[in-house]
């Protein structure tokens, strides 16, 4: 069986410009999902750190499922999209206790893992196993829609399916994995997003994109993400060597992280004045002291806005038991400044504490 000149192009482009990265020299499955979960949303750059920091402290799936999740949380600190350590701690649990410790070998069993949805399940069974099931991400989506002409929106269901037809008609057998981690590399080096150099690229003479002059219209992508705006109160209370925290909990950003005692309001405007409820009980204590309150951060997720205001109080070692007494009521939590500093935090958290120094 002949290959689309499509795909004998891109076979033969990637053993010349791929970048050396340590998931693409193993078939190992665990290492391959490890990469496919910390890439999602992340660029190499950003992700490889934290890849290598994982493999480090667990070496295999037996090592990452029997970690206690504030210290997974507390490695992810700062790559975002915290459901995703989450769900990468519970995958890993999933397969050393119903699996043996072994990952399925096939798409279709792959799937069944938790938080493994197809683009991850593609990946693993391609490149681990050699299985012929198409890779379909950002870039993928890109190099296909801008060659091929495929004008159908990729955030619909629709366009989901005609471009996972499309590269799984095109995927050759005898190089699944090979021909899967080619047309992501393409879509990441050479058909990037904005101003590519066509001038260099190999398919530029059957490009339908090229020759129509549409390159920066293709791929068509009409949904839009609805941008949420919130305001957080945030108080930051130190007595001595000791800080209040609050463990996030579930249903909302940065379940299982921990921040500060924070209430949300309504408005901007709210932000600079207005003091939680909580902290008219804290001015019983006599040597609070209210040392500062921040100007206004902007932290920006996929589909929210956060801007958040800090007050900082401090109050004398002494009052100690009479602090504990009032994280009580508000089950709040009185942690070393040491531990916390293990503790998983949100990057927001990670950036003020850093101006505080």
């Amino acid at each position: 069986m002949s290959l689309h000149p499509f795909v004998h192009t891109i076979l033969e482009w990637y053993p010349r410009h791929k970048r050396d990265l340590p998931w693409r020299n193993t078939k190992d499955p665990y290492i391959i999902w490890l990469s496919e979960i910390i890439l999602q949303q992340t660029r190499v750059a950003q992700g490889l750190p934290y890849f290598l920091k994982f493999v480090e402290n667990y070496p295999n799936v037996e090592s990452l499922a029997n970690a206690p999740s504030e210290d997974v949380m507390r490695l992810w600190q700062g790559l975002g999209y915290y459901s995703r350590a989450r769900n990468l701690h519970e995958c890993a649990k999933m397969v050393f206790n119903q699996y043996g410790g072994v990952f399925p070998d096939n798409y279709k069993d792959l799937l069944k893992l938790k938080g493994i949805g197809s683009y991850t399940a593609a990946a693993i069974a391609s490149f681990a196993f050699e299985e012929a099931v198409a890779v379909v991400d950002g870039n993928v989506f890109r190099v296909l829609s801008r060659y091929f002409g495929v004008a159908t929106d990729i955030a619909s269901p629709a366009g989901k399916k005609e471009f996972e037809k499309l590269a799984n008609e095109l995927i050759p057998h005898d190089f699944a994995g090979t021909f899967n981690q080619a047309i992501m590399e393409f879509g990441a080096l050479q058909c990037v997003p904005k101003s590519p150099d066509c001038t260099i690229c190999p398919l530029r003479e059957g490009c339908f994109a090229h020759n129509k002059k549409i390159v920066a219209e293709l791929p068509l992508k009409i949904k839009k993400l609805k941008i949420k705006e919130r305001y957080f109160k945030y108080t930051y209370i130190t007595c001595g060597d000791y800080i209040v925290v609050k463990k996030r909990g579930e249903g909302d950003i940065w379940q299982g992280l921990f921040d500060f005692p924070m209430t949300e309001v309504s408005e901007k405007s709210k932000l600079i004045d207005l003091l939680p409820d909580f902290v008219e009980s804290l001015k019983k204590i006599e040597t609070l002291n209210v040392e500062n309150s921040s100007y206004t951060y902007k932290h920006i997720l996929t589909h929210q806005r956060i801007f958040a205001n800090f007050v900082k109080f401090v109050i004398d070692p002494s009052e100690i038991d009479r602090l504990a007494e009032w994280t009580r009521l508000f089950e709040f939590q009185i942690v070393e400044r040491e531990r916390f500093e293990d503790l998983g935090k949100p990057r927001l958290i990670l950036k003020y504490l850093n101006d505080e120094k």
